[in-house]
């Protein structure tokens, strides 16, 4: 279930405790489960146990994936329930700290931005543009939203469009112009306390992110199982009826590239790869209460993978790391 569900459709709370139990099982994937689980938290209310939650990973004696990130969350929800303080001092040390990370600087920008401090919020996501982007090279997708956010701050703040607020709108993949979508007219309506205004404003929204609106409500990726070459040979070496599933390692990785592309062809959107090891698979099947040899249980593999946070976002960046795990770039390996 993803965290921005609505409420009326979801319980916040029994999903947070949901998730805090599936961390318990599956203490490698704590991290993602448990900011999942906090973002649960938030929504239903209880933004100090989500502190609590974010307090516990921090005080983790693992080292995090993302400790920027969980910070940049910890001091946007402090700030929501009135400890002001205390989250622009999180803000001041993730500045000072400067993450290679996008995702703290957009979170705590837009955490400034929400409780106007506009002047702040477009320093920051202009601090982040200028340690992450190498000039002169295309931004890496991930930077995206920090082009669109120091976009929409300036637009708020009345500044002349620059070089990065032109290549924002290049950036940009809908067919409403960023200066339009971010129209200060159209933000601050947003606020408004007439209904009727509010309304056709958010039709207008709706109908400009109906291109986004499938891949936003799917609760986790759509992703496409890949054995790496040594776990593919012990796993058939195991279960030797698998091999029908698996004929040859090159032809596991054409099939699951050409399946992301018809997948991707046919409008599928939030598209992933999981990779599968021998053990978690043998204990998956265990969970299961099956045997290992049922290759029905391959794509509920995949799919309990992709739920706990283990899927790559399916495709690369033509100049990122090709997900088969060779080392080789994107582009001159399977996006070639």
């Amino acid at each position: 279930m993803r965290p921005d569900t609505p409420a009326e459709n979801v319980d916040h709370s029994a999903e947070a405790a949901r998730l805090e139990r599936t961390a318990g099982l599956y203490p490698e994937d704590a991290e993602a489960l448990l900011l999942r689980a906090a973002a649960h938290l938030e929504l239903s209310g209880d933004r100090p146990a989500a502190t609590a939650l974010y307090d516990r990973l921090l005080a983790s004696p693992d080292a995090l994936d993302g400790p920027h990130l969980v910070r940049a969350l910890k001091a946007s929800n402090l700030w929501e329930y009135g400890h002001e303080a205390e989250a622009r001092a999180i803000i001041d040390g993730l500045r000072t700290a400067s993450p290679r990370d996008p995702a703290p600087w957009v979170i705590v920008a837009e955490s400034l931005e929400a409780h106007d401090e506009l002047e702040t919020a477009q320093e920051v996501f202009t601090q982040a543009t200028r340690l992450l982007v190498t000039e002169g090279t295309r931004p890496p997708r991930s930077t995206h939203p920090l082009f669109f956010g120091r976009h929409r701050v300036r637009r708020m703040l009345g500044l002349p469009h620059d070089d990065w607020d032109v290549l924002a709108d290049t950036l940009h993949s809908m067919p409403v112009s960023l200066d339009e979508l971010h129209d200060p007219k159209r933000v601050w309506s947003l606020g408004s306390d007439n209904p009727a205004e509010l309304e056709a404003e958010i039709s207008r929204l709706r109908a400009e992110l109906g291109a986004y609106r499938e891949a936003l409500s799917r609760p986790f990726p759509v992703a496409i199982l890949h054995w790496p070459e040594g776990e593919l040979t012990e796993l058939l070496s195991a279960y030797p009826s698998l091999s029908a599933e698996y004929p040859s390692y090159e032809e596991h990785l054409s099939t699951i590239e050409k399946s992301l592309r018809e997948l991707s062809a046919s409008g599928t959107a939030n598209l992933g790869v999981v990779r599968g090891t021998v053990p978690s698979y043998e204990a998956f099947a265990a969970s299961e209460a099956t045997s290992p040899n049922d290759p029905t249980l391959l794509p509920q593999y995949a799919t309990t993978l992709a739920a706990r946070g283990r899927a790559t976002t399916w495709p690369p960046e033509p100049t990122g790391l090709c997900w088969c795990g060779t080392g080789r770039v994107y582009g001159e390996c399977h996006g070639a």
